[in-house]
């Protein structure tokens, strides 16, 4: 299976680096996901619960990423096991080019996969990867621009002294890099 793509984003390149570098983030955009954790450099250990027609399975994976060349682009090869579904695995390339509205994200994936999953024919798994692909990329813009939305308010309180804020607006300003509340 081969896919590539690009998506718009009204974010700075830098903005959508550091999402598509924070773990967090992509475990609440990939669908299906339960874990996304560093285990290492570059490296990271990756439960997903994925569908395809009538074969569902939990796999447990893992992606690394190279030729890491901030804030523009990276590969990541990306395997995973499904049990008696069947396993995945591939190879993506990510690149992220600034523009006047924000900046463009590049993607190309080649996939292979075995076992029962395999059995279900190349139209159905094309099907099912483009659609993942689409709710990604739904989820990852609608988190960017959350993260967009909650910079100026956080800014502002900062700026009047605000008072304690929300736990949850406390999180996005330290993925901003926006720190804590000023004393």
């Amino acid at each position: 299976m081969d896919m590539q793509g690009t998506r718009q984003l009204a974010v700075t390149q830098q903005q959508a680096w550091d999402a598509l570098n924070d773990p967090e983030m992509l475990k609440k955009c990939l669908p299906g996901c339960d874990k996304f954790e560093s285990t290492g450099d570059g490296q990271y250990a990756v439960t997903m619960a994925v569908k395809v027609g009538p074969v569902s399975a939990k796999f447990n994976g893992k992606v690394t990423l190279s030729d890491v060349q901030p804030p523009a682009s990276y590969k990541l090869a990306f395997e995973g096991q499904g049990g008696v579904a069947g396993f995945g695995k591939g190879a993506s390339e990510v690149s992220l080019a600034p523009n006047d509205a924000g900046c463009e994200l590049g993607y190309t994936v080649q996939a292979q996969v075995g076992g029962k999953v395999a059995q279900l024919g190349q139209r159905l798994i094309d099907g099912a990867a483009k659609s993942m692909a689409d709710d990604f990329f739904k989820r990852f813009d609608l988190e960017l621009q959350a993260l967009h939305a909650l910079a100026p308010a956080a800014e502002a309180a900062d700026a009047a002294g605000g008072d304690e804020e929300e736990p949850a607006k406390r999180g996005w300003r330290e993925r901003l890099g926006l720190g804590g509340k000023k004393d």
